[in-house]
């Protein structure tokens, strides 16, 4: 399904009713897909706890129009925005894994309609990020055994050397909670401890017996759903 907001053309995927009082987005990771297994479940459980839950490519990639030399945090966050507003503005949490849980973080210090997010597996600093390949590569979703490729411009680079949410999470006082995996090498568990232990309360920390893409686990993606219940059932979100 394709959307359009006022930037953008995105495709979404979306559970539950659209005149439900809140909203739940779930965030993919760098280059990732709305139809990943791991987003597909917790965007069908969040439809189950009353939200109207959804899951967007990015702007320029997979089904979402665009060349890949748009894709970076900052049209990210620009699209999370205008989702948010093209739904009503409705009281909205954000879920989001690695790169997506960094959005998550960006987004909840900046829009007034997020009040709550969840970042599984992310750090909160870009500025001295340079992990760049030419070509990127990521298993299609119906067939892991293939592979998709990107071309992702060095431009991405230089755009996420934008973005350093720490100082923004010293005053963000919303339910918040940072999730690390006990045997990410990625994203290590001293830079998600790194923002929990900057972050304003009320916070969270969670640690997660998984390595960093634990959406290839059909069991951990379970256990991570009842871990975002859990935080759900403890704010009263």
């Amino acid at each position: 399904m394709l959307i359009t907001t006022r930037s953008f053309t995105i495709a979404i995927c979306a559970r539950g009713d659209k005149k439900a009082e809140k909203l739940a987005l779930v965030l993919p990771g760098q280059l990732d897909t709305k139809d990943y297994p791991h987003i597909r479940s917790h965007v069908n459980m969040l439809s189950k706890l009353g939200y109207f839950a959804l899951s967007f490519d990015p702007p320029g990639t997979w089904e979402s129009p665009g060349e890949i030399d748009i894709y970076n945090m900052t049209n990210y966050n620009k699209a999370i925005n205008e989702i948010i507003e093209f739904y009503g503005n409705k009281p909205t949490l954000l879920i989001g894994h690695s790169r997506g849980g960094g959005m998550a973080m960006l987004a909840a210090i900046n829009n007034q309609n997020v009040n709550a997010f969840i970042s599984i597996f992310s750090g909160a600093d870009y500025t001295h990020y340079n992990r760049y390949k030419k070509e990127s590569f990521r298993d299609l979703p119906e067939n892991p055994n293939k592979y998709k490729t990107f071309r992702l411009p060095y431009s991405f680079v230089e755009d996420s050397k934008k973005y350093n949410m720490l100082q923004g999470l010293k005053n963000c006082n919303k339910p918040k909670l940072f999730v690390f995996g006990k045997y990410d090498d990625l994203i290590k568990p001293e830079y998600v401890k790194e923002a929990y232990d900057i972050s304003a309360r009320p916070k969270d920390l969670a640690e997660f017996d998984s390595d960093h893409d634990y959406r290839k686990d059909s069991k951990l993606i379970e256990k991570m759903n009842e871990v975002i219940k859990a935080f759900v059932k403890r704010y009263n979100l």
